[in-house]
């Protein structure tokens, strides 16, 4: 399945996340509401770092929008993987 990798050195997977939704709903990223109303951003960032060992994943709503962050970096939104730019 195709899919996302982060560069963990330069990117957070929260700045994805907003991507991500931009490109879904079709707006501009600074159109959104702040993702930390829905989940708390740093710790979405905490847990999918470069070390991280764990094999997971993250289930949220956003608006009307079903967000899932997986420990690879893959971000789905309403089930579709969304590449960052």
């Amino acid at each position: 399945m195709p899919g996302t990798t982060l560069d963990f050195h330069n990117d957070s997977i929260s700045l994805s996340v907003i991507d991500a939704l931009a490109d879904a709903i079709g707006t501009d990223p600074t159109e959104l509401d702040p993702l930390y109303h829905v989940v708390d951003s740093e710790a979405l960032d905490q847990l999918f770092t470069e070390n991280t060992t764990v094999n997971g994943r993250i289930q949220f709503s956003y608006g009307d929008h079903a967000v899932e962050v997986r420990s690879d970096g893959t971000i789905l939104i309403d089930g579709t993987v969304h590449d960052r730019a």
